[in-house]
Formats: C-alpha cells, structure tokens, sequence
C-alpha cells in the first residue's frame, strides 16, 4: 500500500493534533504523521506519490467541505506545494483522484511581525518583508537637513496666483510631529523665477526635497498626509519622485519621468490623483495607465500614500486600495529617484482666485521607503 506524507513548515509556530484513530475505509491510504520545520510564513505540503501518478489535489478543510488549497505536480514520485494558511487549525488532505489521504490538522499560530528602522515590515506578495531604507517621523522641532532640503528654486501656481518657494520658517516648519508645509501670503512682495513666471507676488510656499541626499531604484515609498479641509479650488498638494539627477541621462521631460504618488487639488476635495510622466504622455491623462480618478482621499484627515515599485510594475495605493497600476516597463522608472513634498497654490482648472483658505498647510507625519 503507498502511502502520503504532510509536512506542515512555517515561519509560524505549528503544533500539530492527531486525528483521531479510525478504522480505515479501503478508499483510505496511511498518512504519515508530518515533520515540523520552519520555513517564512508557509505550510508546506509533500509526499510520495503512487506510480502514475501526475497531479495531487492539497485540499484544505472549510466548514465541512473539502476545497482545493494547491496543486502540485508530481516528480520522480514526489510531490510538494506550499500554501498559506491563515492562523488557527487548518486541515489538509492530499488526493489523487477519488483516493485521499487521512487528514491532519495543524495549529498556525502567526509570529509577530519583524520591523525595523521603519517600524512593523510590510510583506511583499511572495511572503517575504521590505526593509528599511529612509524614515523621518518628524519628531523633533527642526527639519532634518541630512534628510531633506527645503524647495527655493521653484514656483507654484499660475501668473495672476503665483507663490515662490522658500526656506523660511512660516513656510516649512516641524511640530505636533509632523512636518508642517504652508503657503501663505505676505505683506512685503517677493520675487523668483521658474518656468517663465517672474516678478514681484505676495505668496510663500513651503517644500523639502532629499536632492543629492536620498535616491533610490524599486521599492516601497509611503507618507501619511493630511490637508487643509476646503472645496475652493486654489491649494495643490503633492508626494512625488523626481529623477536624480547625479545619473546622467539624455532624456527630457517627460520622457525622463517623473512619479506623482499623490497629487491633490481642492477643487476635488475627495481624491488624490496619481500620475506617472513618462512617453505615454503624448497621449494626455490614460485612466488605469498613467492616472487614475478613482483614488479616494477626503481633505482634512490623514490619508496613507504608497507606491510600491519593481522593474516591471509601478503599483500605487491610497490608504491601502490600489487605484493603478503600471506595466509599461518604461526606460523612464528604471533610474534613481529623489522624493519631494510640496504645499502650493493651484494651476489651470484649479487656480486661487482668494476663496480657499490661506494660511493652508500640508502635516506629514511621516515618510518611509523600504527596498
């Protein structure tokens, strides 16, 4: 007679219970009892297979029905599958047509969560965590300069409403634990330059950036942010990556890319927009390829920004729901990128026209990237 083995392997503890002893149906085969090993977050499933054999169903016990949890192929008489259970009892029973196994149960219990620098490490899709790379909590009472720089040589907004970004104070600030991006108006006019916008205006705006301090190729980028709650258009707030400019490149832009995790502008008080700038954009905003309209994230409260990023996939989440998701591979996202934050005023379609709010302030209670 053949006879199966279950082995149960986890990065999780396992205790295994015996199934009782039964007189066994003909349609029965002996299973032995499994071997416990540790192996990430996993219960591994193996044996030897009857000869002929091909497949082996791995079924999972659900309520009082037998549902398939894995296939695995059978070679040189063996077979192996892992699953991933959930914690608690799980039942498994290996099956070969119309024979199976007797079951075994296992007890998953789920260890804690390793972290890091970061804090808990999120999991990525095959099991295994991201580890930390960049974090700022913004705890203490002055912006980190070995992290970040503040924005000067840029401005927001359109010529009518226009703010120039500056080192200032009133502007980029740290408190409460959070870092503190403002636009505001001034009384004493000032004056800068940037993409044929000059003169005299009476706006500031705060930014930082980790230009020539931070870059990074791939991996896992997170802030959590929280607005100034109004639905007059005027105020445009963004989390983005900017290509680092220390790695040569003959490309412009957009073609040089630039990755908008969350852009948001207070004429949609209920969404960020995410937006990747890349070749696809000769062909304007492509919902579900380069933007996306559907990311919901309410003014005034915080909201949690991700971006996980490989080489053949750009996946970007608001407060955990994946609202789009690239696969273009283009030249463009295979490069390091800065970060940068940035309160401003709004540009066409969004301009400040002295409705919305002001002082208005982007909190960022914190910035994490993982690899």
């Amino acid at each position: 007679m053949k006879k199966f083995m279950l082995t149960a392997a986890a990065g999780i503890a396992l205790a295994l219970i015996a199934t009782p002893v039964q007189a066994r149906p003909s349609r029965f085969i002996t299973i032995q009892m499994p071997s416990v090993t540790q192996a990430g977050a996993a219960v591994v499933v193996s044996g030897r297979a009857p000869a002929g054999a091909k497949v082996v169903r791995i079924e999972r016990r659900i309520g009082k029905s037998w549902v398939l949890a894995k296939r695995a192929w059978v070679k040189s008489g063996s077979y192996r599958a892992t699953v991933r259970p959930k914690a608690g009892l799980g039942t498994f029973r290996a099956r070969i047509n119309t024979t199976y196994s007797r079951a075994t149960t296992l007890r998953v219990i789920k260890p804690p969560t390793p972290s890091d620098a970061c804090g808990a490490r999120p999991a990525k899709g095959d099991g295994t965590y991201w580890s930390c790379t960049f974090v700022d909590e913004f705890s203490s009472s002055a912006l980190d300069r070995t992290k970040w720089v503040p924005q000067t040589q840029f401005s927001t907004g359109v010529p009518s409403a226009r703010a120039c970004y500056a080192d200032d104070p009133s502007v980029v600030s740290q408190s409460g634990g959070a870092l503190q991006l403002t636009v505001r108006r001034v009384e004493t006019p000032v004056s800068c330059t940037f993409g044929g916008m000059s003169g005299p205006t009476n706006y500031l705006a705060g930014g930082v950036m980790t230009y020539r301090l931070f870059s990074q190729q791939f991996g896992r980028f997170e802030a959590r942010i929280k607005n100034t709650a109004t639905t007059s258009a005027g105020l445009h707030e963004a989390f983005w990556l900017w290509p680092d400019d220390r790695v040569a490149s003959d490309a412009v832009w957009p073609y040089a890319g630039e990755i908008d995790i969350s852009e948001t502008y207070s004429r949609y008080p209920n969404l960020s927009i995410p937006f990747l700038h890349y070749a696809a954009d000769v062909y304007g905003p492509l919902p579900g390829i380069n933007t996306a309209w559907n990311c919901t994230a309410y003014r005034g409260v915080w909201n949690t920004y991700t971006l996980e990023w490989t080489a053949s996939k750009l996946v970007i989440k608001v407060n955990g729901r994946t609202c789009l998701t690239n696969t273009s591979g283009d030249p463009a996202f295979a490069k390091p990128y800065i970060m940068a934050l940035t309160q401003g005023l709004g540009a066409t379609g969004n301009e400040f026209t002295g409705s919305a709010p002001l002082p208005a302030t982007m909190s960022v209670d914190y910035v994490k990237v993982w690899k």
